[in-house]
């Protein structure tokens, strides 16, 4: 079977029922994480193709496994339960998804909003800190909040304790985004649901998680992705040597955001690693303005031009013609040659996906694509937060 990847996709109607159910089950499909999704599409340019082509792709030559689609029904149980809960779900192939979201590898394939969905559209400037916050740190993170706020920029956080709560209420007057990592219906802490409430009626709760989704720890560092990737630069207020804060200053680095710390006490741990992060590069602030000569010289580079995978005018919506090299060109050994190296290159201790490439650049990269599908989708390996992948279980 060969394909040819990025296709003319035209869909009848994008915004019918049917396209929308399709999109959600190939998203909500085991093993189908947010880079297969997005190779899924550009391949078979068509929700419904993708998902039939799916048994297909993870033979790779042996016993077909069990394919786990999401059922049509379990769709639409979700759409209603999410309507009923006052949200929304945004597909990111729709025009209220935040276009800079699309710049990172891995951007959900869909959102579930509750709030403003028009403060998605606006350059964010994300501020994250540790929980377990002093009050100078809160009182900080206040402060450059709503100074950031009042220049025009939302401020993006993950509605935790501590810095994060306090930079949501410093831009609360003025819109700020909320990223959780479950449910749209699931408030944690429970101690932060005032908080909630402010940003449902004049901000917007925001996840890509289906609604009924409790928070795991494992989810944490995937929602600070989405967390770095809406906005322009993440500025960290306190945060311990191991921190999932220091995660997202490390997402941030790797989508190609700026990075800014306010400095602190050596002697507090709840500073060391915003010290650390100033040593190794980050830009040191003391205050908004410091942050505002940086990036408003950025909002070019993350919104001159939107990636969509599909272009829209006054009469129709149709996406946008990408070519690919086809596998077709190969014989049957060559991509069984291929595969063959690239597991060689594969561990279950996470490695850049770069320096696979690297190593492999005897083999086109669409092959080396198309071969990491394959391998995802049969639940042999995992993406994970910071563009590492890593095996599962043994091949």
């Amino acid at each position: 079977m060969a394909h040819n990847l990025f296709s003319s996709f035209k869909p009848s109607n994008i915004n019918s029922t049917k396209f929308r159910v399709k999109w959600l089950q190939l998203a909500r499909t085991k093993n189908v994480g947010p880079r297969a999704f997005i190779k899924l599409i550009k391949m078979f340019s068509d929700p419904e193709i993708a998902l039939s082509e799916l048994p297909n792709l993870i033979k790779q030559g042996r016993k077909l496994e069990h394919v786990q689609i999401a059922s049509e029904n379990s769709i639409e149980k979700e759409i209603e339960k999410t309507e009923k809960a006052g949200a929304r779900i945004i597909l990111s192939c729709e025009n209220d998804y935040p276009s800079i979201l699309k710049k990172i590898p891995d951007y959900p394939p869909a959102i579930i909003i509750k709030g403003n969905a028009d403060l998605l559209k606006k350059p964010s400037i994300a501020i994250v800190g540790t929980r377990n916050s002093s009050t100078n740190g809160c009182t900080i993170a206040y402060n450059i909040a709503t100074e950031l706020a009042q220049k025009g920029y939302i401020i993006s956080s993950g509605l935790a304790r501590g810095i994060d709560a306090a930079a949501h209420m410093g831009a609360a007057k003025y819109g700020t985004i909320g990223v959780i990592a479950g449910g749209i219906d699931v408030i944690y802490p429970t101690e932060n649901a005032a908080l909630y409430e402010i940003l449902y009626k004049d901000g917007v709760v925001m996840t890509e998680y289906p609604i009924g989704t409790p928070i795991i720890p494992k989810y944490f560092p995937q929602r600070n992705r989405i967390i770095s990737g809406l906005s322009i630069g993440v500025a960290i207020i306190e945060a311990a040597k191991r921190s999932g804060t220091l995660i997202t200053a490390r997402l941030a680095l790797e989508q190609g955001r700026e990075v800014f710390a306010v400095p602190g006490s050596p002697l507090d741990p709840r500073c060391n690693g915003t010290n650390a992060l100033i040593k190794q590069g980050a830009i040191l602030v003391i205050n908004a303005e410091d942050i505002l000569v940086e990036v408003d010289s950025l909002l070019n580079k993350f919104y001159s031009s939107e990636d969509m995978l599909y272009e829209s005018d006054k009469t129709s919506s149709h996406y946008k013609n990408r070519q690919i090299e086809t596998l077709d060109t190969y014989k049957t050994d060559e991509i069984a040659h291929f595969r063959k190296c690239l597991l060689t290159k594969l561990s279950y201790s996470p490695t850049k996906l770069n320096e696979i490439i690297s190593q492999l650049n005897h083999i086109p990269q669409n092959v080396i694509d198309f071969l990491l599908l394959e391998l995802e989708l049969s639940g042999k390996i995992e993406y994970s937060s910071d563009n590492k992948v890593y095996l599962i279980k043994k091949l």
